[in-house]
């Protein structure tokens, strides 16, 4: 290879990195834009949405799901149990798991009546790979209230919300405490069996 086509793939290779890196939404941002246009598409069609659940869930999969990784949350929820869970276990129990959040967080959605969401000060070193981003929700009567985004960088350069925290309360401490006790309890074919029925009543 002669030095003249060598320096253009070199220079080519380097420009595509500091395009994807420039590319890279800070998980402030990420956050920020992600919650801005749910609760704008919440607001805009309320009445539909309450209406047709599904078109409920739709819009929790499409805003939502891509900034959430599902496969780390799950392992981090069942612990100790996904070192002894096979490949299909871990599958079913993220799909179910996933599926869970999805129609528990929509559900929520509807709690939302127009309160202020206040974005705490951000700052990122140079180099992290997981952050935590911190909102206020302003009630329109009662405190306000701490709603934490933990984040990691993924492989590909992009920022994953792996857990929330609400007033303290993590949501994956809080699954992991109660699907590690149903576990020891009966077996984690019986948890996965157990989250499909929820599931299949939510959609209902």
């Amino acid at each position: 290879m002669n030095r003249q086509l060598y320096s253009f793939i070199l220079f080519a290779v380097v420009a595509l990195f500091n395009l994807s890196a420039a590319a890279t939404i800070m998980p402030d941002v990420l956050v920020k834009q992600t919650t801005d246009k749910l609760l704008s598409e919440l607001t805009s069609n309320r009445n539909v949405l309450q209406v047709d659940s599904g078109k409920l869930y739709q819009l929790v999969d499409e805003v939502i799901l891509p900034h959430f990784d599902f496969k780390r949350m799950s392992q981090l929820v069942l612990g100790k149990y996904w070192r002894t869970a096979n490949n299909e276990q871990r599958e079913q129990f993220t799909e179910q798991f996933k599926n869970l959040l999805v129609r528990t967080y929509a559900t929520a959605l509807f709690e939302y009546t127009g309160q202020k969401i206040v974005y705490k000060p951000f700052r990122l070193k140079q180099g992290a790979t997981r952050a935590v981003v911190k909102t206020e929700i302003l009630q329109h009567e009662g405190p306000k209230i701490p709603f934490h985004y933990s984040l990691k960088l993924n492989e590909s350069g992009a920022w994953k919300i792996f857990d929330i925290r609400v007033d303290g309360i993590s949501l994956v401490t809080n699954y992991r405490t109660s699907y590690g006790q149903m576990i020891q309890n009966n077996g984690i074919e019986s948890l996965i069996s157990s989250l499909a029925d929820k599931n299949k009543t939510l959609a209902q």
